[in-house]
């Protein structure tokens, strides 16, 4: 299993485990949880754009404002999924969407067997949490643009992203 310590969490280094991914690499499957505990994977979105907001924990507060942001964008693109990926369990993601109005964005959960975080390289060995970051993938299922945070409790570059997003 790779490890990379190439990020830090309120200024100490972790490390981050899984296969890195990389612009130009098809895009690994993954399986995650809807709140209704069914799986979701890449083929629920299949021949779309997707844009994946992944977030260490919904209940703090740049992972709300991130998650907030994109379902706001969601709106205004069209044939583009709005994936958010987290560990929160299902329920507490599936309360944090009702509470904060989350319609247009799907939120699905990592926690059960951190599939996305190790296929694409963004789980935090000594937490169990996933970095923050975010993954464009194009129709065709092509990364076309990653973004690993350098700080965890840092904002990700939302306008780079959503570039990457408008560009295809």
């Amino acid at each position: 299993m790779e490890k990379r310590s190439v990020t830090t969490f309120a200024g100490n280094p972790v490390t981050l485990v899984g296969k890195e991914v990389k612009v130009g690499d098809k895009a690994p499957d993954f399986v995650c949880l809807k709140s209704d505990l069914s799986p979701f994977t890449l083929e629920d979105v299949k021949g779309k754009i997707k844009l994946i907001s992944v977030v260490p924990s919904v209940d703090t507060g740049v992972c709300e404002l991130q998650t907030i942001r994109f379902n706001k964008e969601a709106s205004a693109l069209d044939d583009v999924a709005i994936i958010t990926i987290s560990c929160d369990l299902p329920f507490a993601q599936a309360r944090f969407c009702g509470d904060k109005g989350i319609e247009n964005a799907v939120i699905v959960s990592d926690y059960k067997d951190t599939s996305f975080g190790l296929n694409y390289g963004f789980l935090i060995d000594e937490f169990r949490l996933l970095n923050r970051g975010i993954v464009v993938i194009d129709k065709d299922d092509t990364v076309k643009y990653v973004e690993y945070v350098s700080e965890v409790t840092n904002h990700p570059d939302y306008d780079k992203a959503l570039e990457a997003v408008k560009s295809l």
